[in-house]
């Protein structure tokens, strides 16, 4: 494999951190393509637990570069806090170990103002946002309203920019929210504590890519989050602001000619779903709080309690195809231990008709979970590192999903620990 793309399945949160970190020893680089800080990748090796949100999961692995490209939501203030607490445990950052693209733009610290400003205008219809800036952050984007993370080293030029787009900001900001508004004096100091810190590791990413590619360099594309909150093929409007799909590995990394070789889509071996939106399969009252319990599910990032439910076949059979995933990693089968008899959302059911298609992003309010059950296994599987050694219920657990979703499972998660794996 040497591109290869690792991505979510469905809602987020399926331990894509994880399995970066243990298949990043087969590779040279590590580049997170989209996203920001909204979302958490949780890391759990030798050097302790992690939640990451902006730093790229190879940071751990000695001789890997790891890449933030054009795509991503960069944020200098989340990013240098993120740095200095992961070194603060040891692990080392330099210029050399991690790159910035000098085309990521800036997240500015008015998007994270305007983000919560506007889920309190929108009340009790909120889209469930993590108040990071980034759907405010990629709509300044598009409409070419944003800091080229370049710019820093052009400082009198940056600062014709930024008050430009002050001014402009700023009549958002007080007419339409009743906000203060931003000084240049506010942004210069923003900029002292928390751009200048991060530039050393600014360079052109894009050229270190393509010099990577003519040395036969392997490249491990991270993505956030997961297909069902892309904002093309999601649950719109409760998406992310940014593509989550493989396919825009290229465009994002900064590298538009790679070849993706492989896709290994992340599948949790049930469903978890952080923020508002339609979740078809999601449990109440006492078992979805067994589940929750038991798998500690609660946001990397927010802290918030995470939905939960069955693993859900119809959408991640949608989220396989859209993905264009070659294999799975299934993470999370350990904590299914605890059930007797194990729920499958198998089909939906729709205005009386089941159905095995991913709806309309309409039709998913109308949507009913059709549950079928397996035989559960019933004891701690979290040391077996061999397919063999899983309880027979584990492994046809396995096949069904499988089997279901025409993709292979070629990795069963039944710990976080790098290690807690089971090749296939």
């Amino acid at each position: 494999m040497s591109n290869c793309v690792i991505v979510g399945i469905n809602w987020g949160d399926e331990g894509k951190g994880r399995m970066v970190d243990l298949l990043t020893r087969g590779y040279d680089l590590v580049v997170r393509y989209q996203g920001g800080g909204n979302a958490g990748h949780t890391v759990v090796n030798e050097k302790g637990k992690f939640a990451l949100h902006l730093l790229p999961s190879g940071v751990f692995r000695s001789g890997v570069t790891n890449i933030l490209g054009n795509g991503v939501a960069f944020d200098p203030e989340n990013l240098w806090k993120e740095m200095e607490e992961v070194r603060s445990k040891g692990v080392e950052l330099t210029p050399e170990n991690l790159k910035i693209s000098s085309r990521a733009s800036l997240l500015l610290p008015w998007h994270r103002e305007l983000d919560a400003l506007e889920e309190t205008r929108l009340a009790d219809k909120q889209y469930g946002s993590t108040k990071q800036g980034i759907a405010p952050f990629y709509s300044d984007k598009y409409q070419k309203k944003t800091v080229l993370a370049g710019e820093l080293f052009y400082p009198e030029e940056l600062k014709d920019h930024l008050k430009d787009l002050m001014e402009w900001k700023n009549l958002t900001l007080t007419k339409v929210y009743g906000a203060r508004p931003w000084t240049m004096e506010m942004l210069e100091k923003w900029i002292h504590d928390f751009c200048e810190p991060v530039r050393p590791f600014i360079c052109d990413t894009a050229a270190f890519l393509e010099q990577a590619v003519e040395a036969d360099k392997k490249i491990l594309f991270e993505a956030q989050l997961g297909a069902l909150r892309d904002l093309d093929y999601g649950i719109y409007p409760y998406t992310t602001s940014s593509n989550t799909l493989a396919a825009y590995a290229p465009i994002g990394s900064g590298l538009p000619s790679a070849r993706i070789d492989e896709v290994i889509g992340v599948v949790k071996a049930y469903s978890t779903c952080v923020g508002e939106g339609p979740f078809v399969c999601e449990m109440f009252g006492e078992e979805a709080e067994k589940l929750r319990e038991a798998g500690g599910e609660y946001g990397a990032k927010t802290g918030r309690p995470r939905r939960v439910g069955p693993i859900d076949l119809v959408a991640t059979r949608y989220g396989v195809k859209v993905q264009a995933a070659t294999q799975i990693a299934l993470t999370k089968l350990d904590v299914l231990s605890y059930m007797d008899r194990i729920p499958v959302c198998a089909r939906y059911r729709i205005n009386g008709k089941e159905t095995d298609r991913f709806p309309f992003p309409t039709e998913l309010d109308k949507a009913e979970p059709v549950i079928t059950w397996m035989d559960g296994w019933k004891c701690d599987i979290s040391g077996v590192r061999h397919w063999e050694d899983l309880p027979r219920e584990a492994r046809d657990y396995v096949t069904c999903i499988e089997e279901a979703v025409k993709c292979p499972v070629t990795y069963v998660s039944v710990g976080p620990e790098r290690d807690s794996i089971i090749f296939r």
